[in-house]
């Protein structure tokens, strides 16, 4: 059996994009504009941690969340859902 392909982040965007706001953790006031870079940092973070599992590189992950997170406006706590969803979508 092959591997399936890998998602690339132009194909999460657009489901993203489309299913965000049916997450549990959605806020009507927070765009996407600011969801956005946490679903990206999700699946990059993934592909830079091969093999790990969340809960041995979240401490990482919530570090380096102000150098990643560009224009959006939520902190690591807020983010970190929207960042372990992708996370979790690119597991399965």
């Amino acid at each position: 059996m092959q591997d399936p392909k890998p998602r690339t982040w132009t194909e999460e965007d657009v489901y993203w994009r489309d299913n965000h706001r049916s997450r549990p953790y959605f806020d009507p006031t927070v765009t996407y504009d600011d969801y956005g870079p946490a679903y990206a940092y999700g699946v990059d973070s993934f592909g830079r941690h091969t093999g790990k599992q969340w809960e041995n590189v979240e401490g990482d992950l919530s570090r380096d969340w102000e150098q990643f997170k560009g224009k959006s406006s939520l902190t690591w706590e807020r983010a970190k859902h929207a960042v372990k969803d992708a996370w979790d979508r690119m597991t399965g």
